[in-house]
């Protein structure tokens, strides 16, 4: 069996901190069955959510692959791939559809070929179209029309979210996922696959922000009457709450990371300061003692920073005021202790954790009910949805390319950011005007890690 029979979607995350394959299948209730979960480390091969070492990345997928076959017994020959990193941008189009005979019905075709139109805009060189969401219609001047398939009319207007990314990035993903023998059926932004796992309907009516808080990146997607109205890919996530405690603490990176998920909060209490936790030195020297009130003020800075650039980030949608169904934060940098409080408290918001469990259905392996795993679900259910749209299977599209030839040895391509750029960037507002005023950092390594994340939204 593969992929391409049976409803079998397999789905593929390449995150900072692991590489994760899912294959599921659509069941008779429309829930997801979770088939098999493949893990591998990504440690090294992806940087904020985007490839740095192609080797690397392939040596994991293949590792990934090889788990997830062998756990659902399915054969995998194609994915779904998400795609994340700061170069992914959003934009608003409206499109029109002049119909020779307007008394004819409306078809679905007829809305898939402006959709198709979205395709060809002109765009800044460099980029290309991940994603044309068409948003409400208007028909012959009748506005807010959600479907006009069936509906009759002369001309047909439609809004639509486009979501854009860098040609270059996207190439080497399809590239990464070529190498280790597979065929991509699309590339999904990570956000929006996330939004399709952890959302219900009715949040996305009533008006929601969606944080997907990752290793390398936090991921946001805003939701205005059931459409998405925008999105943003924040590069900071958890990993760097991690290099901040080793570099506070003088500690090892597997240390700081497990004393930020056993002993983090992302709130210092006055209890804490008299518990401390100890870590192991190294060889020859002695334990240290670091207070769990000190490592939530590290954490507290860090997290702060995030919450201030996704409030930011929700006023450039212009949709602030309409928000009713207010944030949910899924990611495994939700799991951290009071983060739902600091979201709230930072931005006004009335904040939720969702996870993606709600929409599987039986023979589920327990651990993908995790936050964690939002985004890999979301792309088996993205892919779900693609197929059913098109009405086939495993379609090729524009992203499918031949299988590559075998290499006698595989190149390294090392991230190169280009953090001096401010085109199409707003300015950051003078947070220091806002209600609240973020905690004063301790030690002058960790001020001088936020002076230089600062930059990058400069």
């Amino acid at each position: 069996m593969n992929t391409e029979q049976n409803n079998i979607i397999a789905g593929l995350d390449i995150g900072t901190t692991k590489i994760c394959v899912i294959v599921g299948q659509l069941a008779d209730n429309n829930k997801i069955n979770i088939l098999g979960v493949g893990k591998a480390s990504s440690q090294g091969g992806v940087s904020r959510g985007m490839v740095a070492n192609v080797s690397k990345v392939v040596e994991g997928i293949k590792e990934a692959v090889a788990q997830a076959e062998k756990v659902s017994g399915v054969k995998i020959n194609t994915v779904y791939a998400g795609i994340a990193g700061h170069h992914i941008r959003s934009l608003q189009h409206r499109g029109n559809l002049t119909r020779q005979n307007g008394e004819e019905e409306i078809l679905a075709s007829e809305l898939l070929k402006l959709e198709e139109e979205m395709q060809n805009l002109v765009i800044q060189p460099g980029l290309e179209i991940l994603h044309v969401l068409p948003q409400e219609y208007t028909i012959d001047n009748e506005k807010g029309i959600r479907d006009p398939a069936g509906r009759i009319g002369v001309r047909v207007e439609c809004n639509f979210h486009i979501i854009t990314g860098e040609t270059s990035r996207a190439n080497i993903i399809l590239r990464s996922v070529q190498n280790a023998g597979l065929g991509v059926a699309d590339l999904v932004v990570e956000p929006v696959a996330s939004s399709t796992a952890v959302l219900s309907p009715e949040e996305m009516e009533a008006g929601v922000v969606l944080v997907d808080i990752g290793g390398g990146t936090s991921d946001v997607c805003v939701f205005e009457n059931g459409y998405i109205t925008h999105t943003a890919i924040i590069p900071m996530g958890g990993d760097r709450i991690t290099q901040d405690l080793q570099e506070a603490f003088g500690i090892l990176k597997e240390q700081a990371e497990e004393v930020k998920v056993k002993y983090g909060s992302c709130y210092p209490t006055d209890s804490m300061k008299n518990e401390v936790v100890v870590v192991p030195g190294l060889p020859g020297r002695q334990p240290k003692e670091i207070s769990l009130y000190a490592i939530a003020q590290v954490i507290r800075a860090r997290m702060e920073d995030i919450v201030q650039k996704v409030d930011f980030e929700i006023q450039l949608s212009g949709v602030s005021g309409m928000l009713n169904g207010g944030i949910v934060l899924t990611g495994g940098g939700s799991g951290l202790k009071e983060v739902r409080n600091l979201f709230s408290w930072g931005t006004g918001f009335d904040v939720h954790i969702n996870s993606p469990g709600k929409h599987l259905g039986m023979g589920m392996i327990e651990e993908v009910r995790s936050p964690m795993y939002s985004t890999s679900i979301g792309l088996v259910m993205k892919g779900i949805e693609i197929e059913h749209r098109q009405g086939t299977e495993c379609v090729p599209n524009k992203f499918i390319q031949e299988s590559p030839k075998q290499q006698s040895e595989e190149p390294v391509l090392e991230e190169v950011i280009d953090e001096s750029s401010t085109e199409n960037k707003p300015k950051l507002p003078n947070w220091g005007s806002k209600r609240y005023k973020g905690v004063k950092f301790f030690g002058e390594i960790i001020n001088k890690y936020l002076a230089d994340d600062s930059e990058d939204f400069a």
